[in-house]
């Protein structure tokens, strides 16, 4: 009798460390199924987002005189140097800031608060257009220019043309 309780007791416990075996292995499975859908998850959204980031980077270059090969060429070919030519479209456009008149020469809007408008930001785009940010303290925007330089005599002149802006309202 003992041992028939010893037995049903031991058959008892190998059953249940059975029952707990195979539990704990299922257990085990799914945390593992879970762990590798979440790492896949995670390579996706980092290629996603490195795909993102690529594109930005890429944005940053797209309309960008610096990096238009045939923009620089074209300047170029007249004789400009590149690495001066840049610098020298940029100062001659701020140096329009400085005026003693009430309108800015190439900004299209008055000042509405008695402050000057200045151009404050600019974008080369290609070896025809320059984008210009303005603003005068409170409102602001922005403005495609043409830029040329044109013989005048035996002296060359830069000229700046204004193609379209817009002002933005607080």
């Amino acid at each position: 009798m003992k041992n028939r309780i010893f037995m049903y007791l031991f058959i008892f416990a190998l059953l249940l460390v059975i029952f707990q075996f195979v539990n704990s292995k299922n257990i085990i499975e799914d945390y593992d199924k879970k762990l590798t859908n979440a790492l896949d998850r995670e390579m996706a959204v980092k290629d996603t987002l490195q795909l993102m980031k690529d594109n930005q980077i890429t944005d940053l270059y797209t309309f960008k005189f610096d990096t238009n090969d045939d923009a620089m060429q074209y300047w170029e070919d007249q004789g400009y140097r590149i690495s001066e030519f840049i610098p020298f479209i940029k100062d001659e456009l701020m140096s329009l800031n400085i005026y003693e008149t009430e309108d800015h020469p190439l900004v299209p809007y008055a000042s509405m608060t008695g402050n000057k408008m200045l151009i404050d930001q600019i974008r080369m785009l290609n070896h025809k257009w320059i984008i210009a940010s303005f603003t005068d303290g409170t409102y602001w925007g922005e403005m495609l220019l043409a830029y040329d330089i044109e013989n005048v005599g035996e002296e060359k002149e830069l000229k700046f043309r204004v193609v379209e802006s817009s002002l933005y309202r607080p």
